[in-house]
C-alpha cells in the first residue's frame, strides 16, 4: 500500500455505538463478556453451584482462556487508527480503499488483516462457549427465561460472524453505491475491530423470526409458493421486513434467493425439482420427499440451531458467489444480503430527510 497523502482523523468509536466510557475502557482491557452476557453467565453460575459444582472451575478456566484470546488480539494495532507497521503506513481510509479494489476470486484469508482473522477464531470459541451455557443452563434446571437468553446471544453472536460474509459480499459488488460500499467497509472495520455490529444487531432478530416461521410452515414444493408462505411469516413481522417484501420482492433477484431461503434448497434444485414434478404431473410434494425425488440428498428440513441456519447460509453463500463468478442465472446474492443492502438504503434516506428537514 502507498501512503495516503491526506490526513486522518482518528474514529471516536462512541459515535457508532452506544456505550459507556467504563464500557469502553473494559473492552481495551481485554474483558470479553459484555454486561448482559456477564449478569446471564452470573446468574447460570448460581445454578452450576447448586447442582454441578464440578464444572464451576472448569466454566470459569474457560472464561479465563477466552478473556486471554481477547487481550492478545486487542495487542494488535487497531483498525482505527494510523500505524507505521513493517509493511509501511496503514489507515482506515487506506483499508477501506483496498477492501474496494481488491475483488480477486479466490479465498481472501491472506488479504485480511491480521486482526480480521484471529477475531473470527475468537467469535467462534466465543459462541461455543455459550452454546455450551445453553445446554448447561437446561441440564441444571435453570429458568427457561434464562436459557432462553442465552441461547438468544449465541444466535447473535453467530449473526455477527454471518455480517462479516455479508458486508464482504456487497462491498465486492461493484454495482452498488461507491457511498455505500464505502460505508460498508467502514462497518467491517468496526466489526473487526470491536467484533460487534449494530446493523447486524437490529437485523438479527427478524432474520431468526423468519427462520422460525419458514422452519413451522409447510411449503408446497412443486408449486413452489413461496409468497403465500411470505405473506404468512409477514404477518406480525419486524415493520423494516415487511416494507422490504413490498417494495423488493417483485425484483428477480431477491425472489429468487427468497426461495432459496425459504425451501432450503438451491436455485437449481428448485428449477430442476419444477421441471421433474411438472413432467410427472404432481402438484406438490413434502420436506421429506424433496431427497428422493431430485435422487440426492438435501438437507431441505434444517432446524432452529444456529449451526443449520449458518451451514445453510454458507452454501447459498457460496453458490451465489459462483453464479456471479461464472455469469450463470439465479441469485448472485443472498436473502441477508438484499435485506442488509435495503437496511442501508432506508437508512441513507432517512439521513437524507433528516438533513432537508432541519431549519
Amino acid at each position: 500500500m502507498t501512503e495516503d497523502k491526506t490526513e486522518f482523523t482518528q474514529v471516536d468509536i462512541s459515535q457508532f455505538y452506544d456505550i459507556t466510557e467504563e464500557e469502553t475502557e473494559q473492552q481495551d482491557d481485554g474483558i470479553i463478556l459484555t454486561p448482559n452476557e456477564r449478569a446471564l453467565y452470573e446468574e447460570l453460575m448460581v445454578y452450576v453451584r447448586q447442582k454441578e459444582p464440578e464444572r464451576v472451575e472448569i466454566l470459569e478456566s474457560r472464561i479465563r482462556d477466552l478473556n486471554q484470546l481477547a487481550s492478545a488480539i486487542a495487542r494488535f494495532p487497531s483498525l482505527l487508527e494510523r500505524h507505521d507497521i513493517p509493511g509501511g503506513i496503514r489507515t482506515p481510509q487506506l483499508l477501506i480503499d483496498s477492501l474496494i479494489k481488491h475483488q480477486n476470486s479466490g479465498d481472501t484469508t491472506l488479504q485480511l488483516p491480521s486482526k480480521a482473522t484471529l477475531g473470527k477464531g475468537y467469535i467462534v470459541s466465543k459462541i461455543h462457549t455459550f452454546s455450551s451455557l445453553t445446554s448447561l443452563s437446561q441440564r441444571v434446571g435453570a429458568p427457561e427465561k434464562l436459557t432462553q437468553a442465552l441461547q438468544l446471544e449465541t444466535i447473535t453472536m453467530m449473526f455477527t460472524l454471518m455480517a462479516e460474509d455479508v458486508y464482504l459480499n456487497l462491498i465486492n459488488d461493484a454495482m452498488q453505491p461507491m457511498e455505500f460500499r464505502r460505508e460498508w467497509a467502514l462497518a467491517l472495520l468496526l466489526l473487526w475491530e470491536h467484533r460487534n455490529d449494530q446493523t447486524i444487531e437490529s437485523v438479527a432478530p427478524v432474520l431468526q423470526s423468519v427462520w422460525s416461521a419458514r422452519r413451522k410452515l409447510a411449503p408446497a414444493f412443486g408449486t413452489m409458493m413461496g409468497t403465500s408462505e411470505l405473506l404468512l411469516m409477514s404477518i406480525q413481522m419486524d415493520e423494516q421486513w415487511i416494507q422490504f417484501i413490498k417494495q423488493k420482492m417483485g425484483e428477480q433477484g431477491v425472489s429468487q434467493a427468497m426461495e432459496e431461503f425459504l425451501f432450503g434448497i438451491s436455485y437449481e434444485q428448485i428449477k430442476h425439482l419444477r421441471e421433474i414434478l411438472k413432467t410427472k404431473g404432481i402438484p406438490a410434494i413434502s420436506r421429506d420427499e424433496v431427497s428422493s425425488f431430485l435422487g440426492e440428498h438435501v438437507k431441505s428440513d434444517a432446524g432452529l440451531g444456529y449451526r443449520d441456519f449458518y451451514a445453510l447460509y454458507t452454501v447459498r453463500r457460496d453458490n451465489a458467489r459462483a453464479r456471479a463468478r461464472m455469469k450463470l442465472e439465479g441469485p448472485h446474492q443472498t436473502l441477508e444480503d438484499y435485506f442488509i443492502q435495503f437496511v442501508t438504503e432506508k437508512n441513507r434516506e432517512k439521513q437524507s430527510n433528516d438533513t432537508f428537514a432541519k431549519p
